[in-house]
């Protein structure tokens, strides 16, 4: 049995699918330092447990 491993660290497209907001709207996200990034040459990555935190946050803020 295969074990299909989760990365870490994602592009902006993997976590468009996961969060299903746009690409304008994530690079906001980053650039406010809400989520952890990182950045090798031109390549961004995102870090997926700070990015499910971020969601988490906002869903319970909204439903204040």
């Amino acid at each position: 049995m295969q074990t299909e491993i989760e990365p870490t660290w994602i592009t902006y497209e993997e976590a468009q699918r996961l969060t299903s907001l746009g690409r304008t709207t994530l690079w906001r996200i980053v650039k406010s330092g809400a989520v952890k990034s990182t950045s090798i040459g031109r390549a961004v990555r995102i870090n997926r447990e700070s990015l499910e935190e971020y969601m988490r946050r906002e869903a319970q803020g909204a439903a204040k």
